[in-house]
């Protein structure tokens, strides 16, 4: 059976990752071409592909360098559009590929606009395309096993979950790419850095959001547009309570990153660099030992981005096969960024904001109208 083709666009960081999770399928798919507006990191990706695909014992040709991503769209032959760019431009660029007819796999955040996603999900809704969204952390061992438990309903009640993301990050961090921490591109440590294990305590809550109470602050980073600090309480529709903290003001170095499930027959604490380790398990019907499930779950990685990558292609790979529905598609996705952007609204009234599908936030009502100081 022939390939599918993938256009990589935007070669920053998070590049190299997709460069080997597309070649863990390489029975299935290739790179084709990839994109960046400045030509030299376009090409260096190129060759990166080509030698890692060496290391592999892989044979292949290397990518076609563009930078200018319509150009590529207009004289490549693809099939699956994989975006990394700045955040600020994934609704522009995703919406482009999917008019064109190719499926979308777009890195965390989808868009910075509740309106934008709206019209990402309707585009791909009505050209029968895949729109997926890489938070690679919702395939992880552990975090399966955690999702498992809550449908199974091991925990009974469910009365809280909290998620943790405790990390630092510097100056240098945010000089090596000055659209980090601005309104338009980035957002701040909630939109970049915690938006993972919001998504997270989400997808493992036992009812609906009723309404989020947000607080965010600028500490320590006067030199972004956006929030350092943040700390949002979920009120979910049964009762029960979400707490997020989340900070890249932790000293010296990154601390922790922690998930846990609270109910009256459990508790589940996930940690590690990328919730890649269970650091507490015990259920009332001792089904297994905190032991069982650290040596069936817990894993290894090389990096914060984890091992998830490869398996958000396999089930992208899979859903276009089979015309399945993806663990992450569109609508999913919405779900973190709404609880996010409805936190920044918060913060500009100073009071909770009740949960509904139809809010249109936009992360640009923000700039230079919230006060984090």
């Amino acid at each position: 059976m022939a390939k599918f083709n993938v256009a990589l666009i935007g070669c920053g960081r998070i590049s190299t990752t997709h460069l080997r999770a597309i070649l863990n399928h390489d029975q299935e798919i290739r790179l084709v071409s990839v994109c960046d507006l400045v030509k030299e990191r376009a090409e260096l990706i190129a060759r990166k592909y080509v030698f890692f695909a060496q290391e592999l014992g892989i044979q292949t040709e290397e990518p076609v360098s563009y930078v200018n991503y319509k150009e590529m769209l207009e004289k490549e032959n693809i099939d699956i559009c994989s975006l990394c760019t700045e955040s600020g431009y994934h609704a522009k660029i995703s919406i482009d590929c999917l008019k064109k007819g190719y499926h979308v796999l777009v890195e965390k955040p989808m868009a910075l606009s509740l309106i934008d996603v709206d019209n990402m999900i309707k585009i791909a809704q009505e050209k029968n395309l895949k729109l997926g969204v890489c938070f690679q952390n919702r395939y992880n061992p552990t975090i399966q096993r955690l999702r498992q438990a809550v449908i199974e309903k091991r925990f009974g009640k469910v009365f809280g979950i909290t998620a943790r993301t405790l990390w630092n990050r510097n100056q240098d961090y945010y000089r090596k790419s000055n659209w980090r921490g601005t309104w338009a591109l980035d957002g701040g440590c909630l939109m970049n850095q915690c938006i993972h294990n919001i998504d997270l305590l989400q997808w493992m809550a036992p009812s609906e959001i009723q309404s989020i109470y947000g607080q965010v602050r600028n500490f320590l980073h006067p030199y972004n547009e956006t929030e350092d600090y943040a700390s949002i309480i979920v009120h979910f529709k049964d009762g029960s309570i979400g707490n997020i903290e989340g900070t890249v003001n932790v000293y010296p170095k990154n601390m922790e990153e922690t998930l846990t499930v609270l109910g009256e027959k459990g508790t589940v604490v996930i940690g590690g660099v990328a919730l890649n380790k269970i650091l507490f398990w015990n259920f009332s019907d001792q089904e297994d030992s905190l032991e069982e499930i650290q040596q069936q779950c817990n894993e290894e990685i090389t990096n914060v981005y984890g091992n998830g990558h490869s398996r958000v292609y396999k089930d992208f790979i899979t859903s276009i096969k089979n015309n399945s529905r993806l663990l992450i598609d569109g609508v999913e996705a919405k779900k973190s960024l709404q609880i996010i952007l409805m936190a920044y609204q918060s913060q500009k009234e100073n009071k909770p904001v009740l949960y509904h599908q139809d809010l249109q936030i936009n992360i640009n009502d923000f700039k230079g109208k919230l006060k984090l100081n």
